[in-house]
C-alpha cells in the first residue's frame, strides 16, 4: 500500500499532466475502414472510446456494427496528429476541426463525432 505522500505525489503529478490535443484514428484491420475524430484529451478518447465499444454503446453506430462483427482484436487506435501546447485556447476548436477534415480526406475516413 502506498504511504499518504506517496499517493498525495501521485495526484499531484497527475493533475500536473497536460492532456493531449490532436486527431486520431480508429482503424478496423479486417477491412480497412477508418473513422476520424479529434479530441482535447486524446489518452481519455481512447479510454472512453473503447468503453463504449465494449459495452455495445458507442454512439457511431457503423464504427460499433463494424466492432461487434469483428472484434476489439481488430482495431487500433492511432493519434495521427497534434496541436502545439502553446496554441491559443480559443484557437483550439477551429484548428481541431481543420486538421480533422483534412485526415478524413486523405484516409478517405468517416467521421467520429
Amino acid at each position: 500500500m502506498l504511504s499518504k505522500e506517496s499517493r498525495k505525489e501521485i495526484i499531484r503529478e497527475c493533475k500536473e499532466r497536460k492532456s493531449i490535443i490532436g486527431v486520431y484514428a480508429v482503424r478496423c484491420t479486417a477491412n480497412g475502414r477508418t473513422w476520424v475524430g479529434a479530441s482535447r484529451n486524446l489518452e481519455a478518447t481512447k479510454n472512453g472510446c473503447w468503453f463504449c465499444l465494449r459495452n455495445g454503446s458507442h454512439r457511431e453506430k457503423s464504427l460499433q456494427q463494424e466492432w461487434n462483427a469483428s472484434g476489439e482484436a481488430a482495431f487500433q487506435y492511432e493519434i495521427l496528429g497534434r496541436l502545439d501546447e502553446d496554441i491559443h485556447p480559443l484557437g483550439i476548436d477551429d484548428s481541431l476541426k481543420d486538421m480533422k477534415g483534412d485526415w478524413i480526406v486523405r484516409l478517405n475516413a468517416q467521421q467520429l463525432l
